[in-house]
């Protein structure tokens, strides 16, 4: 069981979250996630912020389907400084690496264990305004920004297990102010991750430049799973 939920295979570790919101008004997350987050969107409240998630619980299918389109060049890869890639101009490893700026190898993202999630203030959104998840949101005059200087305080003060997992650029996955980790959970999700439960998890699938994905497994982990 544990190793079809570290790798997005299954969805019965989740309940649905109604948000009682217009973007993404339900969300899965883990079963044991929920009172603590409660507890957190409680406390935003009270310090007059609306937190709710935008992206919880995504399956290994639905990050394959992100994967494959953003290798295929259906989707956009951005750069380091959020800019759009012409992905076609890179070799294979440098796509891979292009899309893993921003974006988890299927089997091997957080999103799977329903601990982690990304999170917005609906409260300053202006009618109909879509969500970017861009570091100009949540930084300086962003719409978000205040939201996640309240977060700063609350997250470093130890009252809360939840932490930012990629809160800081160590040359891997750029920094996402936006992605909450609930550290209990995660961190024993993660200790069940191993190279070769991905693998094998990736042979399973039709997931694009697999070849090359498990020729350079073992660095894609250190550089972008295995980072906290």
């Amino acid at each position: 069981m544990i190793a079809a939920i570290v790798t997005g295979s299954t969805e019965t570790h989740l309940v649905a979250l109604n948000q009682g919101s217009d973007v993404a008004a339900y969300q899965s997350i883990h079963k044991q996630v929920i009172k603590p987050f409660l507890v957190l969107q409680d406390d935003a409240q009270n310090a007059g912020f609306d937190l709710q998630i935008c992206s919880g619980f995504r399956s290994f299918d639905r990050q394959l389907n992100i994967w494959n389109g953003k290798v295929s060049g259906m989707r956009p890869v951005m750069d380091s400084f959020g800019y759009p890639l012409n992905i076609q101009e890179l070799d294979a490893w440098k796509k891979i690496q292009a899309i893993l700026r921003w974006s988890a190898l299927p089997g091997a993202s957080r999103h799977h264990w329903g601990t982690d999630f990304d999170v917005y203030d609906a409260r300053p959104m202006p009618e109909g305004y879509q969500i970017q998840l861009t570091p100009e949101e949540v930084q300086g005059d962003g719409l978000f920004a205040p939201m996640h200087s309240w977060l700063d305080e609350y997250l470093s003060s130890g009252e809360s297990e939840f932490y930012r997992p990629y809160e800081f650029d160590k040359g891997g996955i750029a920094p996402e102010r936006w992605h909450l980790s609930y550290r209990p959970i995660a961190n024993q999700y993660a200790q069940s991750l191993t190279r070769d439960l991905i693998a094998k998890r990736l042979q399973e699938s039709d997931l694009m430049l697999l070849d090359v994905v498990l020729e350079q497994l073992d660095d894609i982990l250190h550089r972008y799973v295995l980072v906290d």
